[in-house]
Parts: structure tokens; C-alpha cells; sequence
């Protein structure tokens, strides 16, 4: 049985693209027949999530010198990394005047971070980030600027925020903290005549993507709670 290739496609168009380079390679190496190629052409097609897409690349035979074809699509995420409490600063500060600054890949955030943006721009990715146990503070300050700030599905997220005549944006299905030694973030702030935005993104996700993402995962769940009412 096959479980797949290190590929993390961001959407669905793009997952149904890579699950059908992996059943052109199984046809090109004589593992199956035009019939079934077909077949699972269409079957690939009509799947509307990745979890059915890795059911059906699960039952592909592996190939000589390649891996599973189900890592093509993206795991669901383990629990955070934590890194020992005497590698955490205890206070970090970030700050963008006519600028921008940036923040991504594997690093450690402090204990608490300020992050200032005047008429500029800062972005904290913490997808790849190691936090220490327990909370770490990010607190915002936005004045005609903007704060984004990108956290991975499995982090657990915690935000209070208030903007003047600006933005301050929170949309996630992040988990509720049920371990208090696990990493949380707790994000504060103000923006004025700024914007502060949190979102969940996937590894390797633009923020278009994440939104087209969102947006098939609620018609996704739409269909199938009118599927369940007509049962």
C-alpha cells in the first residue's frame, strides 16, 4: 500500500494536479492498465477533499525508488515543537518606520515580543517557528502600517485587539489549548488608521490560497451537512 511524495499542495486544484502527475507516472511505469488509468482519472476528479484524495492514492502499489504516493498531500499537522525554556529570550522587539521587516523559517521567538509598524509594514510567520512551553506574548502597535502575522493550523492562538479607523483581523479554526506546558501565542494589540491581521495558512500558502482554501472547506462542510439531512 502506498502512503505518498513530499509534496504539500495548497488547494485543491493544485493537490488534484500532483494526484494525477503520480497516476501518470504508475501508467507510464506499466503498473496499471489504460482502463483503470482512466478510472482513476475520473475518481480523482470527482474527489472534493484532500482526505479523499489520500484514500485513493493510498491504494496505488509503491513504486521502485520512489515514496508513497498519499505524502503528496499535506498532513493534517502534529503538535508544536518546543524548545528549552534557557533558549527563549525574555523580551524581543521588532519595529518598521518607512519600512518593512520580516520574520519566517526556523526561528525562536522571545518569551515577549513588541512589534511596532509606522508607516510600514512587519510580518511574523510562525509556521516553522519553535516556541518555549506555555504562553508567548506578541504585542502590536499598527499606526498607519500594517502587522501580519501567520500561524500553522495546530498552534493554538489566543487575540485581543482594538483599531481606529483600521483593521484588526482574526479568522482561524486553531485548536483551544487543552495542555498548559504546549506552546500558546497570545497576540495583543491597537491599530490606528493601520491594519493587524492573524491568520492560519498552511505550509508553503500564499494568503490567496489560504482564502480559496477556506472557501471549498465551507462548501465542502455545506454539502455534506445537506447530504446528511437528506439521509
Amino acid at each position: 500500500m502506498s502512503d505518498g511524495y513530499p509534496v504539500r499542495p495548497a488547494n485543491m486544484e493544485a493537490a488534484r494536479e500532483q494526484a494525477v502527475e503520480v497516476l501518470m507516472e504508475h501508467f507510464s511505469r506499466n503498473v496499471m492498465e489504460l482502463d483503470e488509468f482512466e478510472g482513476l482519472l475520473d475518481a480523482v476528479n470527482r474527489c472534493s477533499t484532500t482526505s479523499e484524495l489520500r484514500e485513493l492514492l493510498s491504494k496505488l502499489p509503491p513504486l521502485e525508488s520512489s515514496k508513497p504516493a498519499t505524502d503528496l498531500m499535506p498532513a493534517s499537522g502534529g503538535a508544536p515543537v518546543v524548545v528549552d525554556a534557557d533558549r527563549v529570550r525574555p523580551h524581543g522587539f521588532l519595529v518598521s518606520v518607512l519600512g518593512s521587516t520580516t520574520r519566517a523559517g526556523r526561528w525562536i521567538p522571545a518569551r515577549k515580543t513588541f512589534a511596532l509598524g509606522i508607516l510600514g509594514g512587519i510580518s511574523l510567520d510562525l509556521r516553522e517557528a519553535v516556541l518555549g512551553s506555555g504562553v508567548t506574548d506578541v504585542n502590536v502597535l499598527a499606526v498607519l502600517g500594517g502587522i501580519e502575522i501567520i500561524v500553522p493550523p495546530e498552534m493554538a492562538v489566543e487575540v485581543d485587539g482594538m483599531a481606529v479607523l483600521g483593521g484588526f483581523e482574526y479568522q482561524t479554526d486553531s485548536p483551544l489549548r487543552s495542555n498548559p506546558d504546549l506552546p500558546m501565542l497570545r497576540v495583543r494589540g491597537l491599530a490606528i488608521l493601520g491594519g493587524v491581521h492573524v491568520e492560519v495558512r498552511l505550509p508553503g500558502e500564499t494568503s490567496r490560497e489560504a482564502k480559496k482554501r477556506r472557501r471549498l472547506e465551507r462548501r465542502d462542510a455545506r454539502r455534506r451537512l445537506r447530504s446528511g439531512r437528506d439521509y
